[in-house]
């Protein structure tokens, strides 16, 4: 018995094939949504590239991309099968090609619900990766002379200004690195040399941090330098005043961003997998109907609509053994397989004796 079997007259199949001539469009712009959602989310994730540890969390714009451009192939092709639907010349040679484009259909809606666990999933990836990422270039902050390592400490401040953040997890990670060049350090000053000598690595450490750690909103003037030393500064204490630097750590920040922009895609990725579900629903029916109708030599009579041609049971049953068929098809029998070696090596000796001439007389 055909599962969810529907009739349709001649103006039922019309009205189908116009409603999804649209909704296949629909699909297409949804298609084009995708994939510019992963390009703008790809280029995101390049311009802060450098303070990143690795690119795993890349997969989910390349996803987008691909699917959004899968997409608008397949449901453009869709919108052509509408119009060559009710066209007894011109619809049988979609025949074979439907099967193909249900298969692709399907995997467009699974690798969309992939993206959805993708974005969850690598939460736990991308955190490790900036903090990871962030605490180098906190690192390198001061090797503006350095190769490759240029433009590091222009990157930190456009990250911190920008995020309204400060150090990796807070302002307090500025003062575990030296992050004032060498090339700016009076080394004939007494306090630059006590400093340097006051730890066994020989840096150059500061209770401060850099100028794009202020926050602008603060109505004191940025301190920068000696924070923890409530002596050095007016009506002011380390312990308890509310300091004029931003609270937050750069790594919370970015992942509060990236998350927030991949779970934002989420509702719409999810209503663009209903979208393609309806395509790829209305498709069969359409298909169906129109062949049924074909198959009756009455184009313009009533004819059967269904999504499967037997229950889900049954359909299973026989994919399964077309499926043991073909593998057995593949698979080499070893009787035949002797078989046919005892017969070659009988023409062999047929072919010899043949070959031989008759002994003289």
């Amino acid at each position: 018995m055909a599962l969810l079997k529907m009739k349709f007259s001649q103006q039922r199949r019309v009205r189908l094939a116009q409603g999804l001539w649209l909704l296949s469009w629909l699909a297409v712009m949804c298609g084009a949504f995708i994939f510019c959602l992963g390009v703008y989310l790809k280029i995101e994730l390049l311009r802060r590239d450098e303070v990143m540890e690795n690119t795993e969390i890349h997969v989910v714009p390349n996803l987008l991309m691909m699917v959004g451009l899968a997409s608008i192939g397949a449901n453009w092709v869709a919108s052509r099968v509408c119009q060559d639907s009710l066209d007894a010349s011109r619809f049988p040679r979609w025949k074979v090609l439907l099967l193909g484009w249900y298969a692709v259909a399907l995997l467009l809606c699974c690798l969309l619900l992939a993206v959805v666990v993708l974005s969850y999933a690598l939460q736990g990836r991308l955190e490790e990766s900036l903090k990871v990422g962030l605490r180098n270039g906190i690192r390198f902050y001061k090797d503006t002379d350095v190769p490759g390592r240029c433009f590091q400490k222009e990157t930190i401040d456009r990250l911190q200004m920008e995020f309204r953040c400060c150090g990796n997890n807070n302002f307090k990670d500025w003062f575990e690195v030296q992050w004032v060049s060498n090339r700016y350090l009076d080394f004939t000053s007494q306090e630059v040399k006590d400093r340097m000598r006051s730890n066994v690595d020989g840096r150059y450490l500061l209770d401060g941090v850099p100028f794009s750690c202020c926050n602008p909103a603060s109505p004191r003037p940025c301190l920068q330098n000696q924070l923890t030393d409530s002596r050095a500064h007016y009506n002011y204490e380390y312990q308890s005043e509310e300091l004029n630097l931003y609270s937050r750590g750069c790594r919370q920040a970015l992942t509060d961003y990236y998350m927030g922009l991949m779970n934002s895609t989420g509702p719409g990725v999810l209503s663009v997998i209903l979208i393609q579900l309806s395509v790829l629903l209305s498709m069969r029916y359409l298909q169906t109907a129109v062949e049924g109708a074909m198959a009756l030599e009455s184009p313009e009579g009533e004819s059967e609509g269904y999504i499967l041609e037997k229950d889900v049971k049954a359909t299973y049953a026989d994919v399964k053994a077309k499926a043991l068929d073909l593998l057995k098809f593949a698979q080499v029998d070893p009787a035949s397989e002797a078989a046919g070696a005892e017969e070659g090596e009988k023409a062999d000796e047929a072919t010899e004796k043949a070959a031989t001439p008759p002994p003289a007389s």
